[in-house]
């Protein structure tokens, strides 16, 4: 799932399910994308529900790879990502799939990367990449009421780390070629599946790995990902969100310094304080609104599910000028002030050395996540005009890595809306950007463009993503799968 980290043709809708649509007053919801405030669908009749299933061989199969892989420890502190590839791999290699079209490969010890393919018929075609990362955050079991690393089945879920980020895409990419290749199916492009280490903050980042070192492997016309998914309010399907955008991440060092001296003896210059006057103005700082294809079409799809008010804010800051008071509504959600424009923010602060001495060094970190297109130097630049403090330096943590917008195609996103469409009548597709990042920031970064889809629904007020007691409704889990053996198959073409 998203880190804070450094990193169509439409089915007529059947008419038991033509109920009238109900906005949400006011924009207080967010979840896997920024949707707030949607249109509460009717659940689907048992029959359609049935129809969105796998087949129980198959449902069974997501179930026991899931188990399997949530009951091997991937976190970077103790866990072996290594045997988790393993795992999945040894699950391919007994259904049949050719030893040379399976591979695990290790950045480091401990640190596996799963590649596996299903060959296509046509070699002219770019192959299709199903991208899910293996690895977890930490989880502490006297902070959860369950054990994180024990499978367990109850009232309808199944628990423990990974269950939603990302073990669950993981055991469904591996199930689903499973299930093309025992159908017979035969692909007109390669599918491939890569499961990755360290999307977590490691420090073998299994995609960085792979591009650098295994590039062949990997290299795709497209990939799907993690970063979209779902929302559910009450049990109701309200939007499945598809991310095609990630900000660039971007921290700043800032540090004031100062020959200091005894406390008893003030003097008018004072790191503390300069450090301070240059934070204070860089949080009264906006940025402009600079919006791209992926969050113009999120606002315009947004404002037809929203509170009136809202939508006619969303409307308001497509143009060329942006309307102030609808940048200004938008700005009191921060959900979509983040994704309007540019956002830096103070997040780690350090000043002084002893109470009894004038400080001679502040130091602070401030985080930005940077619009796709916008110059990290153009932002520095503006922090430094902003900061206005001439004894203050700032200065990159590190270089930003791009992350260029994936284009809307209907090669894709059309093929996500339709397969929606026939599972989930009337929910609407919503384009995202990530304000966080996912591995999709190096892929886009090497010219392969990545969409967060994945048909897994998770409601709105119950996201444990990296929290406590983390799960996975079952029935969720299994349309998941449905939808992306459906978007697999039309994706990659064949017969």
């Amino acid at each position: 799932m998203q880190s804070n980290r450094h990193p169509s043709d439409r089915a007529t809708r059947p008419p038991e399910l033509a109920q009238p649509r109900t906005r949400l007053r006011g924009p207080s919801l967010w979840v896997l994308g920024g949707l707030c405030g949607a249109a509460a669908l009717g659940a689907l009749p048992a029959a359609a529900q049935e129809a969105n299933l796998p087949p129980e061989r198959y449902r069974e199969m997501g179930r026991e790879a899931l188990a399997e892989l949530i009951e091997i420890d991937t976190t970077h502190s103790a866990g072996d990502n290594t045997a988790a590839a393993q795992a999945m791999a040894d699950r391919l290699l007994a259904a049949g799939f050719p030893a040379g079209d399976v591979r695990v490969i290790e950045a480091a010890p401990r640190k596996g990367n799963l590649v596996a393919r299903l060959r296509g018929s046509d070699p002219e075609l770019d192959p299709m990449l199903l991208l899910a990362h293996i690895d977890v955050v930490e989880a502490h079991p006297e902070d959860w009421t369950v054990e994180p690393f024990t499978f367990l089945e109850r009232d309808g879920y199944w628990y423990g780390r990974g269950t939603t980020d990302d073990k669950d895409e993981a055991a469904i990419h591996t199930v689903n070629l499973i299930r093309l290749k025992e159908e017979g199916f035969v692909p007109a492009r390669d599918i491939v599946v890569a499961l990755t280490a360290d999307e977590e903050g490691g420090p073998h980042n299994g995609v960085q790995y792979l591009l650098e070192h295994h590039r062949d492997l990997i290299d795709a016309a497209f990939a799907l990902n993690e970063g979209g998914g779902g929302v559910l309010q009450g049990g109701r399907r309200i939007s499945n969100n598809v991310q095609a955008s990630e900000k660039l991440y971007q921290s700043f060092h800032f540090e004031a310094t100062n020959p200091g001296g005894h406390s008893s003896l003030p003097r008018a210059d004072n790191a503390i304080y300069e450090l301070a006057r240059a934070l204070t103005r860089i949080s009264e700082h906006q940025f402009p609104v600079m919006l791209n294809e992926v969050t113009r079409a999120f606002f315009e799809r947004t404002a037809e599910l929203v509170d009136p008010q809202t939508g006619a804010a969303m409307r308001g800051i497509l143009g060329p000028s942006p309307d102030p008071e609808a940048v200004a509504l938008l700005e009191k959600t921060p959900a979509f002030a983040s994704r309007m424009r540019t956002t830096c923010v103070a997040t780690e602060l350090a000043g002084g050395h002893a109470p009894n001495a004038l400080p001679q060094r502040a130091t602070a970190t401030v985080n930005c996540r940077i619009a796709p297109g916008h110059d990290p130097l153009e932002v520095l630049g503006t922090l430094e005009e902003v900061a206005a403090e001439p004894t203050v330096s700032i200065t990159p943590d590190a270089e930003a890595t791009p992350s260029p917008p994936s284009p809307l195609t209907d090669e894709v996103f059309g093929a996500i809306e339709r397969i929606t469409e026939q599972m989930w009548p009337g929910v609407p597709v919503i384009p995202t950007m990530s304000a966080g990042a996912t591995d999709g920031l190096y892929l886009r970064n090497a010219g392969i463009p990545v969409y967060g889809a994945s048909g897994l629904f998770q409601e709105v007020d119950d996201v444990r993503a990296h929290g406590r007691d983390e799960r996975i409704r079952i029935e969720d889990f299994d349309q998941g799968m449905e939808f992306l053996y459906r978007l697999t198959k039309e994706l990659a073409g064949g017969s």
